[in-house]
């Protein structure tokens, strides 16, 4: 019996953690409404994001943690007033908020993250771009104050938000 428990959690544990393999071949279009595209793309984010922490693992240092995104907030999009020397940005740029849950896995024990995210996207005439992403992590400093928010546009959230407006404009063709 276990050892049958065995061999059905290492089929299971990948779907989990990554979608089902048909998760992102459904035939649905890129929506150029701008929360109807951000509500499937954070629904996708865990995945994406995944597969790119899998891809960059050889890369990684043996002593790094593992890390796993288990999923994503609803996003948020009430904007922040973006001013520069007290003139008004471009109204192109549209602000999204939101969270995601990941796991570290250590030697002993299981780290629960829940990371904070500022993703600022605009329209283009081939679809939505990434104009910046910004992180606050989980962690706080030594004296317990938050960390300030971090440019993470090549991080791995943000390699995941290019990766998944890349296939969603594709699959609007």
């Amino acid at each position: 019996m276990v050892k049958n428990w065995r061999r059905i959690s290492l089929y299971l544990v990948p779907f989990l953690i990554y979608g089902t393999p048909c998760a992102h071949a459904s035939p649905r279009s890129c929506p150029r409404d701008l929360e109807l595209m951000v509500e499937q793309m954070l629904t996708d984010i865990p995945a994406y994001a995944n597969r790119i922490v899998q891809s960059q693992s050889s890369s990684f240092s043996r002593s790094a943690i593992p890390l796993y995104v288990i999923i994503a907030s609803r996003p948020d999009f009430r904007p922040l007033p973006l001013s520069y020397d007290g003139k008004k940005t471009d109204d192109s740029v549209q602000q999204v908020f939101f969270t995601t849950l990941e796991h570290q896995y250590g030697k002993t024990r299981r780290i629960q993250l829940q990371n904070f995210y500022w993703l600022l996207l605009t329209r283009t005439s081939e679809g939505w771009k990434l104009v910046s992403l910004y992180t606050q992590l989980a962690k706080e400093g030594k004296d317990g104050t938050p960390l300030p928010p971090q440019e993470t546009s090549n991080g791995i959230i943000g390699q995941a938000v290019r990766l998944w407006l890349r296939d969603c404009q594709f699959t609007s063709f």
